[in-house]
């Protein structure tokens, strides 16, 4: 399930996506303050995981402070603390990516 397209950002707001190691979370808006913190918690098999934005203004901009946790019930111990290992690097990825379409919006 994919958030439509129309549909405004808001606390509750679930769905579905498929992530690059073809993943596929339910995932949920769990903190919703527009501009300045923003998270979900995603639930996959045995594995959750929880990311967290929270934006400060700066001239000319944002700044965004992530924070993340990724866990493991049973068998998903083990791959849920690999993949935590990786997160740090595939949340800024996302979040330079995030910001090159926000640019590019102005």
């Amino acid at each position: 399930m994919a958030v439509p397209p129309d549909e405004e950002p808001h606390l509750g707001q679930t769905w579905s996506e498929t992530t690059a190691v073809g993943v596929r979370p339910h995932l949920e808006t769990t903190v919703f303050t527009p501009f300045r913190d923003w998270a979900e918690t995603g639930h996959w098999r045995g594995v959750t995981a929880t990311l967290a934005l929270h934006f400060t203004d700066v001239p000319g901009g944002c700044r965004v402070h992530a924070t993340g946790e990724i866990s493991g019930q049973g068998a998903w111990a083990v791959p849920a603390g690999a993949a935590g290992l990786m997160a740090s690097r595939a949340i800024a990825a996302d979040l330079r990516k995030a910001g090159r379409i926000m640019a590019s919006r102005t």
